[in-house]
């Protein structure tokens, strides 16, 4: 992801990656000091994926008291724990770790698809792996409690309209004054973080040199990148805690392992309240701690707490009926940031994006579509956003010219480069939700864009939009992330100030390891990587594909992703 300014101090270009249980198991992790320091819980899932054993732990890691008054939930670590069910019961026991960053506004949820099928991939090989899903620390102040109540009017009643689930009331949604311990979320604590876990998790550093493969999605490639190149003990002429040294590779999913976002580019609309980094790197951590500037990322339109909330309830209808005829538009309230998505998303131009009409209301959906109008790259123009989940069926499709023209090939970082559609007929038909392996069946009329373009082929559908419902709606831990810190976007675009130089203290341990570069053939470095990286290009995904993809693609073959990463992982007999 890349984030660029003019010289008049602006941003343009933030690049962006852009979420239950039963039973509880507590122990003491090893080297974290005091029993109740460690839970896992396992993690009951409806996947098709099985024999994978999945567990959410939590470690108690408190951030140093200079940080201020912070929830408690916030001085914990919180990862998913990806397993062969058959493999051993301890960490340590496995023969490799793959510990994965999350990108911008993404959390652990979204590793689901892809560290289920590493996992399987590896076991079939005879391998033994586990994937370890990171959630960000700030990631500690979602509330899950509505979406876990399985029902989307629960959901919504609960979250928007006050309503007890439970016994326990939501607490709205956490304002920029009650942020103050986020201002110094920046890369150093990331990095502190992630050290810190695997630390506690895998106390020896030989084993951890060994075993550990640490990499990323998106932002996450560039996180790994200072991981490699930190020093932990403060001490740059011991090197046992150098960053690359708790790793025996590195692999990056979409992005570079970098210090730098480099080529990564991807942008959102300017009005993101991101503050001017031409202040420079000691104005604006000024801003962060007083709070004159925003201490998370954020949005009027989908990229803010309560808008990111729908993806998890609109997961849940899909989850349940795909193939119901939603009523969750008209179910929502009608405020400004949900009033404000819904006509970014299913406007079909400008006149209709002004007027409001027509509104998503007035369109029957099932609830697969409404999913897929969410999150499919040939409807939402937000090109780290974007998943290839099938397509609308039903009824007529028309071109979708708001808030890009069509193809976005001016923006391509932007909008993405699929055709954008939406429905034509409001108050008509029933529009469904064809999936993946269904494009380009028999049956499938093959809409096409106003120039005859088809909008889409079976090569360029890789997702199960199911599977995605369960990743939103199932999981303990969010697939998006609601705060993310500020302050971890303007550490990276300020990389050149002293204060981030000087946590790139090894920089030679970047090239220390080998690396896996998994790129999606449409996504975000689409033709912008250089050769000599020799990554492995998965044809037709987009940019959170490479998270999300189905196991067996519609050419019958196994997904190249967790393929590649399987592989990667393969250690001798």
């Amino acid at each position: 992801m890349n984030m660029n300014r003019t010289h008049r101090g602006k941003w343009r270009g933030v690049v962006l990656a852009v979420l239950l249980t039963a039973g509880t198991l507590t122990a003491a992790a090893p080297g974290a000091g005091a029993e109740g320091t460690r839970t896992e819980t396992p993690v009951t899932s409806t996947s098709p994926v099985t024999g994978v054993a999945e567990s959410m732990v939590r470690v108690k890691v408190p951030l140093p008291e200079s940080a201020g008054p912070r929830p408690a939930a916030c001085d914990r670590l919180s990862y998913l724990r990806y397993r062969s069910a058959d493999g051993p019961a301890a960490s340590a026991d496995a023969d490799r770790i793959l510990i994965a960053q999350p990108g911008i506004l993404e959390g652990a949820g979204a590793f689901d698809s892809v560290a289920r099928n590493t996992v399987t991939r590896a076991a079939e090989q005879g391998q033994h792996i586990e994937f370890w899903a990171l959630d960000r620390r700030s990631n500690c102040l979602e509330d899950r409690t509505g979406i876990a109540s399985g029902d989307q009017h629960t959901a919504v009643d609960y979250y928007y309209r006050g309503k007890q689930v439970d016994g326990r009331t939501f607490g709205g949604y956490t304002g920029n004054a009650q942020l103050g311990w986020m201002a110094k979320l920046g890369i150093e604590q990331t990095v502190r973080d992630q050290y810190d876990l695997l630390t506690a998790e895998l106390p020896s550093q030989a084993l951890r040199k060994r075993k550990v493969l640490c990499g990323g999605h998106s932002l996450g490639g560039v996180v790994t990148g200072y991981f490699a190149a930190a020093d932990f003990d403060g001490d740059r002429t011991t090197t046992a805690d150098a960053g690359y040294n708790q790793c025996a590779g590195y692999f990056a999913l979409d992005t570079t392992v970098s210090t730098t976002l480099g080529d990564l580019s991807g942008s959102i609309p300017d009005d993101t309240n991101l503050p001017d980094i031409g202040l420079g790197y000691g104005v604006v951590q000024a801003g962060l701690d007083s709070g004159v500037l925003p201490r998370t990322l954020s949005a009027p339109v989908l990229l803010n707490p309560e808008t990111m909330t729908l993806l998890g309830i609109a997961g849940l209808g899909a989850l349940k009926d795909l193939d119901g005829e939603a009523d969750l538009p008209g179910y929502l309230p009608r405020n400004l940031n949900i009033e404000a998505t819904n006509r970014f998303l299913f406007a079909k131009d400008t006149a209709a994006f002004l007027s409001g009409s027509p509104a998503v209301r007035d369109f029957r959906l099932t609830n697969g579509a409404v999913l897929g109008a969410l999150l499919d790259d040939n409807s939402v123009p937000l090109a780290f956003l974007q998943t290839s989940v099938g397509f609308f069926d039903g009824g007529p499709i028309a071109d979708k010219s708001f808030p890009a023209a069509n193809g976005g090939d001016a923006r391509p970082g932007l909008y993405g480069t699929a055709y954008k559609a939406i429905p034509d007929r409001p108050h008509g038909p029933l529009y469904t939700w064809r999936t993946y392996d269904r494009v380009g069946d028999a049956d499938d009329p093959g809409h096409r864009s106003a120039d005859g373009t088809p909008f889409t082929g079976p090569g360029e559908e890789v997702t199960d939009v199911r599977q995605l419902a369960r990743s939103l709606a199932e999981q303990p831990l969010d697939f998006t992330e609601q705060y993310f810190p500020t302050k971890l976007v303007t550490d990276i675009e300020l990389a050149t100030s002293p204060q981030v130089k000087k946590l790139v203290v090894h920089p030679e341990g970047l090239k220390a390891n080998p690396v896996l570069t998994v790129l999606a053939g449409e996504g975000l470095l689409a033709g912008r990587v250089p050769a000599d990286l020799h990554p492995v290009v998965a044809d037709g995904y987009q940019h959170l594909d490479v998270l999300t993809a189905a196991p067996v693609q519609n050419d019958g073959r196994p997904e190249p992703v967790s393929a590649g990463l399987a592989g990667f992982a393969r250690t001798p007999r």
